[in-house]
């Protein structure tokens, strides 16, 4: 299939447009949508010819539902960790270009959005999601952490949201995307299409203000105390051990959700955040990311929660190390260890 199938990049006016064209796979990212899209971000900052960019995907279920990751579990199961880190390494390149850019870059993230999507929208300077916007971090649940510059929008949630999102993989709605800071406005979808033309006929987002307002309550409100006293612990473990000494059918669910995860995902995740925290630059949560990435095939449990989740569809995967009690300090640190000469470059 040809990259003009897949992505649409066109100059409007002083508004340059980025559309996901693959509807039927939910807009899915492939590596070489990466590449166009940085291509074309780079262009039009360096020709001074836009003012903003304004990306958005096609078809009423999806923004984008993350990374075409097919090439990287093929690739990964044939011994072949190249692709995949070469993959990351760039698609890590443009999350940071996105975040530092210098004009207006408009997300509207209508429908699902994750992963890999998140990603191209949520560094963004203006944020937008509707009714039906579901956004989440599910990485876990197939051998990986939070990524594509995720770890920094998670790392700086109120509370401990980060902690449970990352550990979770909670699909969100427009509140909680907006309270967790994936997104900043809610509009209604019906109005998607005229927004984009009205943006594209001003050049810019004065008329904004017509389509879009306050987000509707976030659904996560009556547990943010429940959420800051279980993932406030020390570990990942000592988190999942707090939810299920707890009587109430939230925590009880709760800890269900992050149980289903990849055992070493969980743990590093929460390390991760607990990092990225501490020095929250875009670049430092990517580079961070990046260590564990990186050794996702080569060390980790990615190809397995691939082929689980994806491939066979059987639900079923069986990891190296499991349960989370098996999970050592050692591993967690061996995964997001310094890469040496092989380290992040952006």
């Amino acid at each position: 299939m040809a990259l003009d199938d897949d992505i649409s990049i066109r100059q409007t006016g002083k508004v340059g447009r980025i559309t996901l064209t693959r509807p039927k796979a939910l807009n899915a990212l492939t590596y070489e949508m990466c590449l166009a899209i940085e291509k074309a971000v780079d262009k039009w900052v360096e020709a001074d010819e836009i003012d903003l960019v304004l990306i958005d995907g096609e078809g009423d279920r999806a923004f984008c539902a993350g990374g075409d990751i097919a090439d990287l579990y093929n690739s990964g199961k044939a011994g072949d960790y190249g692709f995949g880190r070469r993959f990351w390494s760039d698609e890590y390149r443009l999350n940071a270009k996105l975040a530092n850019m210098a004009i207006p870059y408009v997300a509207l993230m209508d429908g699902i959005t994750m992963g890999g999507g998140v990603g191209i929208s949520a560094h963004g300077s203006d944020r937008i999601v509707t009714e039906r916007s579901m956004i989440a971090m599910p990485e876990c649940g197939i051998g990986l952490i939070p990524d594509v510059g995720g770890s920094r929008i998670l790392a700086t949630a109120p509370g401990r949201l980060g902690e449970y999102l990352a550990m979770t993989g909670y699909r969100m709605g427009p509140g909680d995307a907006v309270l967790a800071g994936f997104a900043d406005v809610q509009m209604d979808s019906a109005d998607r299409q005229a927004l984009i033309a009205r943006i594209e006929e001003a050049g810019d987002l004065s008329v904004l203000g017509e389509f879009a307002g306050p987000a509707e309550a976030p659904a996560l409100a009556p547990h943010l105390e429940a959420i800051d006293a279980h993932f406030s612990k020390d570990s990942a473990l000592s988190c999942v051990q707090s939810l299920e000494a707890d009587g109430s059918e939230w925590a009880q669910q709760t800890a269900k959700l992050i149980r289903r995860g990849c055992p070493l995902s969980v743990a590093c995740a929460f390390e991760l955040i607990r990092r990225v925290r501490a020095a929250p630059s875009i670049e430092n949560a990517l580079k961070e990311e990046y260590r564990f990435t990186y050794r996702s095939m080569s060390d980790g449990e990615f190809v397995e929660g691939v082929r689980a989740q994806i491939i066979d569809k059987d639900r079923n995967p069986q990891w190296r190390t499991a349960p989370l009690e098996q999970v050592t300090p050692e591993q967690i640190a061996a995964m997001l260890a310094p890469l040496g000469e092989t380290e992040l470059v952006l």
